[in-house]
């Protein structure tokens, strides 16, 4: 797996025109103000692990949808920050067994089923259904309508989600970061432009960010889902990408202000090296990137945690980040 994109040199200062809609955060707002956060329901799980909580949530997503999610508090003093994780494309929820580092390290974790996703996933099962339908090729569902389009629901879960975290009463609500993965850091970089008061975000190998470059420069699936899209759509090309510059990483980048601690493999073929950087060289906050010379979309996989957990423990006790 070679180096394929830009030289490391070029992708530090790596800024596209990605294209932005005038009515870009008209579109946004609009979305939000028709889904004012909702009491979510937390039930308690005996899930056989004494020293933590476990809840099932459920809190009114976009369109009063169900959306499912785990909480984990730790056996710690009250309140406690809360580390808000939304998952990779195509993984639910799973077990809360999955979901124990951070309340090892004393924070509360929020884990956002991603509606419609995790249906087919023997491990990482889901347990929100997506009222519009299809298990399968999100990227696309809904394409090129932007109000119709797959992601705005899920963005739009994605902030009720911090929502439903700030609701329990063990959680600071001053103190809550959003996380996330390859499609989750996607949605944490969207939330963190979308929400301006989450306390920080955790952005690795980010999805979702400068489409076009993602789906030119790769086959790999799921860009390669607009790319057979567009071509047995030739006609809603324009259209279709139009839609897109709404849920782009890097536009929502230039609206967060949170800090954020982004990651890169530069030898990422499912997330390209360009994309993430164009997202993070947009970011309007104080960021920092980790990067992977030698890795792929796994980026720095487990190794990542003890340089988050260091990261976190700096934003949630307010230190001032270099």
């Amino acid at each position: 797996m070679p180096l394929f994109d830009l030289p490391l040199d070029e992708l530090v200062a790596y800024r596209p025109a990605v294209p932005c809609p005038d009515d870009f955060d008209d579109f946004w707002a609009s979305t939000l103000d028709a889904h004012a956060p909702a009491a979510p329901v937390f039930t308690p799980v005996d899930a056989g692990l004494p020293l933590v909580e476990v809840f099932d949530v459920t809190f009114a997503g976009y369109g009063g949808a169900p959306i499912r999610c785990w909480l984990v508090l730790p056996a710690a003093a009250l309140p406690v920050p809360c580390v808000v994780q939304y998952l990779g494309y195509g993984r639910g929820r799973g077990e809360p067994y999955s979901w124990l580092t951070w309340p090892a390290a004393g924070y509360a974790t929020l884990v956002m089923d991603s509606r419609g996703q995790g249906l087919l996933s023997a491990e990482h099962a889901g347990a929100t259904p997506d009222p519009a339908g299809a298990t399968q090729g999100m990227l696309t569902h809904g394409l090129p309508d932007r109000d119709g389009y797959y992601y705005r629901r899920l963005y739009t879960d994605a902030v009720l989600a911090v929502e439903a975290a700030r609701a329990h009463p063990a959680i600071d609500p001053a103190r809550i970061l959003v996380a996330g993965g390859s499609q989750g850091g996607g949605l944490a970089l969207a939330v963190a432009g979308l929400r301006r008061d989450v306390a920080g975000a955790l952005v690795d190998v980010p999805f979702l960010c400068h489409f076009r470059r993602g789906v030119e420069l790769v086959g790999t699936e799921p860009y390669a889902e607009i790319t057979r899209f567009c071509a047995a759509n030739r006609h809603a090309v324009d259209r279709a990408f139009d839609t897109l510059s709404y849920f782009d990483g890097v536009n929502h980048a230039a609206r967060a202000t949170a800090p954020a601690l982004f990651s890169v493999g530069l030898m990422d073929q499912t997330c390209p090296p360009s994309t993430v950087y164009a997202a993070f060289n947009a970011y309007a906050g104080p960021a920092e990137i980790v990067v992977h010379p030698f890795n792929g979309h796994e980026g720095g996989a487990s190794t990542r945690l003890r340089g988050q957990l260091a990261w976190a423990e700096k934003v949630t006790a307010g230190t001032p980040l270099p």
